[in-house]
């Protein structure tokens, strides 16, 4: 009977087979490396240890950066793997290795011994929980005496932070915390591209324009088992971060600050044009009207160069669209060529009745303080109007 016949067994699965989870593990623990000799060997065997008291699926990858120490050869006998990186960098280090790493997920992590990789497991459990990035906070898990710089731990990091979280609209107390897991695919869409340290930034800007669900988990920081400096230099790294910051939020960068001077310079020039302004024992009068009119043509320029940041970033893709960009979207050049134009013809005609004025008395002598609120309100007038105007044209060039 057919019915009597064996079954035929069914094949075992690619999934079910060693060769297949050892290329496809679940989490990849990725290192940077530039000659770490002397600790690299015990971040790799903790690591190792997680995985096996975990039971999970694993990989160490070490990203190096042309060490000269023997550090490669350290790590390919304590069994990770090397993935060479010509580019100096530490974010060009992350960005090869990110690349390289076969894991669903990546933990990052220094290579200095200041990170610890025996306790990965909350952001394990995050990441499978379908966060998309796992971000440590030393100020919340710990940071051990020694282990930060005063300035880093009460000026640097904090600022920074707070920058960040102003800037960008994040939960994110630690922007910079050196370990974090990620689902890599998900960072990969993100086509991060810096090379030094501003990298940490990076990935939190984009993750969070991107809308990725991001999480926080505490962890500690220990002093790194070093004898040599670290490769961070606060100052210069410092400032990269912090331009990182400010590039990618033209509204901070160029419109908050824009709108403010405009308006102060607005005014104060509407309150000079009637006469002096007596506050106390100070008068204020023509001279302070000319710092107003500089405040307003600086703030006009400011916004201005709003217009075209954020035009440009949406048409390269250099910033996600959002509900702050929507206005940039429906932006059309003829509107500031329109606005240029009536500013323009204001301040002539504030001119044509000043000439006239002054034609009255024979083209003589005028009183200085009289002629002047009407000649540097007109000015001010003319300049930002013919900058709208050349505005117009060139966000007609952006937009095409």
């Amino acid at each position: 009977m057919a019915e009597d016949m064996p079954k035929e067994m069914p094949e075992d699965s690619p999934e079910d087979k060693p060769e297949y989870a050892a290329n496809h593990p679940e989490l990849t623990v990725l290192m940077p490396c530039l000659n770490e000799a002397e600790t690299l060997e015990v971040c790799i065997k903790k690591a190792q240890s997680y995985f096996a008291s975990s039971g999970v699926a694993g990989e160490v990858v070490i990203a190096d950066n042309g060490s000269d120490d023997g550090s490669q050869a350290i790590a390919e006998r304590c069994g990770a793997r090397v993935v060479d990186v010509p580019v100096r960098g530490y974010g060009a280090a992350l960005i090869t290795g990110s690349k390289a790493a076969r894991g669903t997920y990546v933990i990052m992590g220094d290579a200095d011994d200041s990170y610890d990789f025996l306790h990965l497991q909350p952001f394990v459990d995050k990441l499978r929980e379908g966060y998309e990035l796992v971000m440590g906070n030393r100020f919340k898990g710990g940071i051990a005496e020694g282990a930060m710089p005063p300035l880093h731990k009460y000026l640097g990091n904090p600022v920074l932070s707070f920058i960040g979280r102003l800037f960008f609209t994040s939960d994110i107390g630690d922007f910079h915390c050196g370990l974090r897991g990620y689902n890599n695919a998900s960072i990969q869409a993100l086509g991060l591209n810096t090379t030094g340290m501003e990298y940490a930034s990076e990935m939190v800007v984009k993750a969070t324009l991107n809308k990725l669900r991001i999480a926080e988990v505490p962890t500690t920081l220990s002093k790194d088992g070093r004898s040599r400096p670290p490769h961070l230099r606060s100052w210069s790294d410092g400032w990269r971060h912090l331009k990182f910051l400010l590039t990618h939020s033209p509204n901070w960068l160029f419109f908050y600050p824009g709108l403010v001077l405009l308006l102060l310079g607005l005014v104060v020039l509407a309150l000079l044009i009637p006469g002096p302004l007596h506050l106390g024992s100070v008068d204020l009068d023509i001279h302070t009207m000319l710092y107003a009119a500089a405040a307003m043509i600086l703030g006009a320029n400011a916004l201005i160069f709003a217009v075209f940041t954020n035009v440009y970033a949406l048409k390269t893709g250099y910033l996600p669209p959002s509900r702050s960009t929507a206005f940039y979207e429906r932006l059309k050049p003829e509107w500031l060529l329109v606005g240029g134009l009536l500013l323009l013809l204001a301040g002539l005609v504030v001119t044509v009745v000043a000439f006239v004025i002054w034609g009255g008395s024979g083209f003589g002598d005028l009183e200085p303080t009289q002629m002047m609120r009407m000649t540097i309100p007109a000015l001010a007038a003319i300049v930002v109007g013919i900058e709208a105007i050349f505005a117009g044209f060139f966000v007609g060039v952006l937009k095409n």
